[in-house]
This record gives structure tokens, C-alpha cells and sequence, in this order.
């Protein structure tokens, strides 16, 4: 089986090694790949030549799917299995209530994300809705031992998160599930700050003091993620998919990462 990833970022080459494992030859654009994105003779080559396609690709912040934009054609004809990588983000604020796939979409502050999972779905793609990632040399362990991790008091905010080898292992799962979204997600929500701490005692290093949001002068980008509170559930990728995740808490999830290290 042959699968084209449009996009090799972090998840994707995660994704594309646990394919490559199992016996499916990888192609893919971007900054690692073989393929390069704007030479559409050799993008439409591969794509004919591909059983599966994924893709990775964020959506531009001015509005559009980069990947529909330039091979939405190719994509209406191709005839395989086609995934997409997206956020819970597109549910917006729940006030920390629970949100799941039935959840209406497009009323938080990445209206060009909600759009492009839109497109996907219509095209019939399996849209894979992701909350924070982590793993390997991208984790709370990663930003305390750099000085970038924050601890901000703003009670009751609560997010969810998913380590990129459950990611992976999600949409393995579900090269053969029906169309539609799934949620990936771990089985805690909690604070950042609960994270940040847990994170310091493993590298018995000091924890940051608590901030308001502007005493951290966090990026936009940083500030945008504290906007919004919400727990993601993942029961319909456990029905549908058999999905469970191999790290269930940060806990695990932290672990594994420190034992990657070694």
C-alpha cells in the first residue's frame, strides 16, 4: 500500500514512520520530503500512483487549504482513502464543558481552521481533530529545561492533549474507518499548570512562578490558547476506530517522552 502525506511536519513523520513499519511505502512534499509541493507534475504523479492521502497542511491565517487550493481537482477525482490532521480548536469555547464531534464548529478564534475541516468532510476525508501535541523533544519536559514553560493563574482553565504516537496510531486505525471526524485525545484534561509542575519534579527543577496572563507577555499565538477552555472527548474514535490511547495522561505520556531521551 502506497500512501502520499501532503505536509511532513512533526505528526506526519511520526504518522509516516509507524506506516512505514507496517509496510507501506511513503511519499511526501514539504521540507523532508521528495516531493515538492509547487511542481504539480510530480505532486499528480504521485498521487496517482498513492492507495492513501493525508494531509498535514494548516490552513493559510488570511483563509484557505493550501492543499485544496492548489490539487483540490486531483483530489475530487482520486478514488483512495483520503485523511486530514485537524484541531479541536474548531469548537472554540466550551467554558470547560465537554465537546465532541456532534459539537457545532466555527464559533472560536480559528475560523480558517473550522473552514478547511469543513472542505475535508465534504470531500469525504477522515478529519482527525487534534487538541495540544506533544512528544519527543516537543513537550512540557522540553520547554521547563529551556525556561519557556509559564505557570498562569487563571482558575477553572482546563486543556486536553494527545502524545503524537497515539496520533499516529489513530490514523492507522483509521485507514479503514467510515468518513467523518475524530477526536483524538487523551483521558485528562487538566491545567497547564498541573503539567508544568508534574514536569519540574520529574527534572527536579524549580517551578516557575504563578503569572497573569500578561505578566507572562505570552505571544499572541501563546495568549490565543488560554482563550478558550474546553475538554475534548474521544468516545466515537474508541467505538469507531478501536482507538485507545497508548498514553492516557500526561503522566505516561511524559515518561515516554524521557524515555526516548535515553
Amino acid at each position: 500500500m502506497r500512501m502520499f502525506i501532503f505536509g511532513l511536519g512533526y505528526s506526519a513523520k511520526v504518522i509516516a514512520g509507524r506506516l512505514a513499519r507496517e509496510g507501506w511505502t511513503v511519499r511526501a512534499s514539504g521540507r523532508d520530503g521528495d516531493v515538492d509541493f509547487a511542481d504539480a507534475g510530480a505532486v499528480r504523479s504521485a498521487l496517482e500512483n498513492a492507495d492513501a492521502v493525508l494531509s498535514s497542511v494548516p490552513p493559510l491565517r488570511e483563509g484557505g487549504d493550501p492543499v485544496l487550493m492548489a490539487y483540490g481537482d486531483e483530489l475530487d477525482a482520486f478514488g483512495g482513502w483520503t485523511g486530514y490532521l485537524s484541531s479541536t480548536g474548531v469548537y472554540g469555547d466550551a467554558g470547560g464543558a465537554w465537546v465532541d464531534e456532534s459539537t457545532p464548529t466555527g464559533s472560536g478564534r480559528r475560523s480558517a481552521r473550522s473552514d478547511a475541516d469543513a472542505l475535508w468532510l465534504e470531500r469525504g476525508a477522515r478529519v482527525f481533530r487534534l487538541p495540544g501535541i506533544y512528544g519527543p523533544g516537543r513537550s512540557a519536559l522540553d520547554r521547563v529545561r529551556e525556561g519557556r514553560a509559564h505557570r498562569i493563574d487563571i482558575p477553572g482553565q482546563v486543556f486536553s492533549r494527545v502524545h503524537v504516537g497515539d496520533i499516529a496510531q489513530g490514523v492507522v486505525r483509521g485507514l479503514g474507518a467510515p468518513a467523518g471526524a475524530y477526536n483524538l485525545s487523551d483521558d485528562y484534561p487538566c491545567s497547564q499548570n498541573e503539567l508544568i509542575e508534574h514536569a519540574c519534579r520529574v527534572l527536579g527543577a524549580p517551578v516557575p512562578p504563578m503569572q497573569s496572563i500578561e505578566e507572562a507577555n505570552l505571544s499572541p499565538m501563546a495568549r490565543g490558547f488560554y482563550a478558550e477552555n474546553r475538554r475534548v472527548a474521544s468516545g466515537k474514535a474508541r467505538r469507531v476506530l478501536g482507538w485507545a490511547p497508548d498514553y492516557p495522561t500526561y503522566r505516561e505520556g511524559l515518561a515516554a517522552c524521557l524515555e526516548a531521551e535515553d
